[in-house]
């Protein structure tokens, strides 16, 4: 949440730990040996997207909506996000097929269309551009043309839904339709879910420097994003993934020289109680994504007493996005939560 935005557990954990190569084990004091790591097979504490994993792995398309068409009918435009991207790659053929087989049904439409976008970057795969084949790559944009199919026509069907803008945003990144067509897809679901951290997480990806932007740009989007929420919003986390994603691009030494910065420990500090360490942060989605992001950052940055605060929050709840930077997910979480326990 990684959010990148939108893609499996299973396929960012991939697409970053390519991306991540010789970050792991960097830093002093930071081996991520010899600790027990935590599982993270968990359900993030949500019943209901339980039973969700279960209609779909089922096959039980009446089970899916009964859960998911709630969330569309009461506004709650960012559980119904998370909802459908937690269950990407479950079920096999059954989401690619659903909305060809309901044609006329918007949410049908939008989930069949999210599972093209996951199932696209599953022919893409984790690897660096260079080490991509042009089958993979003619692959990639073949699928995301079929995901861009069903996602336009969900947005007609439902003009006042947000999860398919949502959804187009990411592809249209992955078909490099280029900054201005996806900061308009960006601001289409924006007007419809103006706090919504994983919308804005994909539109944080298209101007950060790896792909048109740069991380002045990025930061800037951050910072304009959280000035406009409300308090306890959940864009705070943005600049959790902001901080992270430079140290990511940074060289080994020249990430750890960043991210422990007192300017950037402060800004962490800041959108950590703007957000997740907020009296009326209440997210409808799963909070444990904005909690490990901030967590992994401020143990980045050797603010152990404020890592602590977050590991306290997320108990035995790792999410493998973003600790897949740093190794393998479950172990690295645990590495840090120990050396930050005593912290005082």
């Amino acid at each position: 949440m990684s959010n990148l935005s939108f893609l499996g557990p299973v396929l960012i954990a991939g697409f970053l730990a390519a991306r991540a190569v010789g970050k792991r084990g960097t830093g002093s004091g930071r081996s991520a040996s010899g600790v027990k790591p935590v599982p993270l097979g968990h359900n993030h504490d949500d019943p209901e997207l339980t039973k969700l994993r279960g209609a779909v792995t089922g096959k039980d398309w009446e089970a899916v909506a009964a859960i998911l068409q709630p969330c569309r009918d009461r506004g709650d435009h960012s559980r119904l996000n998370w909802l459908i991207g937690s269950v990407d790659g479950l079920g096999g053929d059954f989401l690619l097929e659903i909305g060809g087989s309901r044609p006329k049904d918007a949410l049908a439409r939008t989930v069949c269309g999210a599972r093209h976008v996951g199932w696209a970057w599953e022919a893409r795969s984790g690897a660096r551009a260079s080490q991509v084949s042009r089958e993979q790559f003619e692959l990639f944009h073949q699928r995301l043309a079929l995901a861009e199919e069903h996602l336009y026509a969900a947005a007609e069907l439902d003009p006042d839904a947000a999860a398919p803008w949502y959804f187009l945003t990411t592809v249209s990144r992955g078909l490099e339709h280029g900054p201005e067509v996806t900061r308009r897809r960006f601001e289409a679901g924006r007007r419809r879910s103006p706090g919504d951290l994983n919308l804005h997480l994909a539109m944080l990806q298209q101007v950060c420097a790896k792909w048109s932007g740069s991380h002045e740009e990025m930061h800037a989007f951050a910072r304009e994003a959280r000035a406009q929420a409300a308090p306890g919003s959940s864009l705070g986390a943005l600049s959790a993934h902001a901080h992270l994603e430079q140290w990511l691009d940074l060289t080994n030494g020249e990430d750890a020289a960043y991210i422990t910065q007192p300017e950037v420990i402060l800004d962490l500090r800041k959108a950590a109680a703007e957000s997740v360490l907020h009296p009326e942060y209440a997210p409808t989605e799963s909070p444990y994504p904005a909690l490990n992001a901030f967590a992994m950052a401020f143990w980045l940055a050797d603010d152990k007493v404020s890592a602590r605060q977050l590991f306290e929050l997320i108990g035995d709840r790792p999410t493998a996005s973003p600790w897949q930077l740093y190794g393998d997910p479950g172990r690295v979480f645990a590495t840090a939560r120990q050396q930050c326990k005593k912290a005082k």
